[in-house]
C-alpha cells in the first residue's frame, strides 16, 4: 500500500470513528472506567450540606471557621489495545473483513480514551508479540496505531493468546483497561487469563463471521487453513464432518465464555455484519 492510499484510509477511520466516540462513546467511557481514586485538591469554607468527614480540623481550629478538604477524581489511566493479527483475522464474507472491524473498534476506543485524556497503548499479537507501542496521550499517538492495524504484516499466522497475556503482565505494571480483540479460536489461556485481570480491568472482544459458525453442504470443497496455510479436500456433504466442525467451533466460543467469565473480565460479541455501535454502548452502560 502506498503513502496517499494509507493516509486515506487512516483519514476515513478516524473521521468515522472520532465521530462516533465524540458523540456516543466519551461521556460513557468516562463512567464506565474510573480513575485510581480521590486525590486532594484544596480546602474552602464549609457549606451547607457538606460532608462533615472532609473537615479539616487543623484549618478549622487555626481560622476559627469550619473548613473541608476538596478531592477530585484522579481521572488519568492508561487503556492498552491487544489485537490479534493472526491469519484468521483475514476472513470475512459480507462486507468487511474481521480485521477491518477490529480496527474499527480498537479506534473508536482509542479516541475514546483520548477524550479522557488517558494513555492508549498497542500489542499486536499472532502467536508470539509481533508489535508493542509503548502507551502514551494524543491524536498523533492513535493516528500511528490507526497506521499500524492498517498496514501491519505479521510475520506468524498463528495464534497463542496465552503468550499475549503473558506479555502484558510483563509491560503494564500498573493497573490498565484492557481490551483483547479477536475470534478467539484458541486454546490454554485461562490461567494467564486469570493473572492478568487479577492486576487489569480486561474486557475480550469477539469479532467473528456468522459464515464460520457453520460449514454449508457444498459437496467436495478445497479448503486453506488460514494460520497454518495448509490446504485440504473437504468433503461438506457429509454430515458428520458439519458437525464436527460445529462442535469444534461452538467449544472455542463457550471456552471464550467460560474463561472470561472464571476471571471476573468482561466480554462482547461482534459479528462483522452487525453494529459494533450498538454492542460497545450496551456493554458500557451495563458496567456504568
Amino acid at each position: 500500500m502506498d503513502t496517499k492510499e494509507l493516509l486515506k484510509k487512516v483519514r476515513k477511520i478516524e473521521i468515522k470513528t472520532r465521530r462516533l466516540s465524540d458523540h456516543i462513546f466519551g461521556g460513557e467511557y468516562h463512567s464506565t472506567f474510573k480513575g485510581r481514586g480521590m486525590t486532594f485538591s484544596e480546602v474552602r469554607q464549609y457549606q451547607y450540606g457538606d460532608d462533615v468527614r472532609n473537615i479539616d480540623w487543623n484549618v478549622t481550629a487555626r481560622t476559627n471557621e469550619p473548613h473541608i478538604k476538596v478531592f477530585e477524581e484522579e481521572r488519568e489511566l492508561t487503556m492498552m489495545l491487544m489485537v490479534d493479527v493472526s491469519g484468521s483475522e483475514f476472513f470475512g464474507t459480507a462486507s468487511q473483513f474481521k480485521n477491518e472491524v477490529v480496527t474499527e473498534i480498537a479506534a473508536t476506543l482509542a479516541f475514546s480514551a483520548t477524550q479522557n485524556n488517558d494513555k492508549i497503548g498497542l500489542i499486536l499479537f499472532s502467536d508470539e508479540i509481533e508489535l508493542y507501542i509503548p502507551p502514551k496521550k494524543g491524536r498523533s499517538h492513535v493516528l500511528r496505531i490507526i497506521r499500524e492495524l492498517i498496514e501491519f504484516e505479521p510475520k506468524s499466522k498463528q495464534t497463542n493468546i496465552a503468550e499475549a497475556l503473558k506479555f502484558l503482565s510483563n509491560v503494564m505494571k500498573k493497573k490498565a483497561i484492557v481490551f483483547v480483540l479477536s475470534d478467539f479460536i484458541a486454546d490454554d489461556y485461562q490461567h494467564t487469563l486469570k493473572i492478568a485481570s487479577g492486576r487489569h480491568d480486561v474486557t475480550g472482544i469477539r469479532v467473528y463471521d456468522k459464515h464460520e459458525e457453520s460449514i454449508p453442504n457444498l459437496g467436495m470443497v478445497q479448503m486453506q487453513d488460514e494460520e497454518t496455510g495448509e490446504y485440504m479436500l473437504v468433503n461438506t456433504a457429509s454430515k458428520k464432518v458439519r458437525m464436527n466442525y460445529g462442535r469444534y467451533y461452538s467449544e472455542k466460543v463457550d471456552y471464550f465464555k467460560d474463561s472470561f467469565s472464571k476471571s471476573g473480565a468482561g466480554t462482547i460479541d461482534c459479528r462483522v455484519d452487525e453494529s459494533y455501535v450498538k454492542k460497545l454502548l450496551g456493554y458500557f452502560k451495563r458496567r456504568g
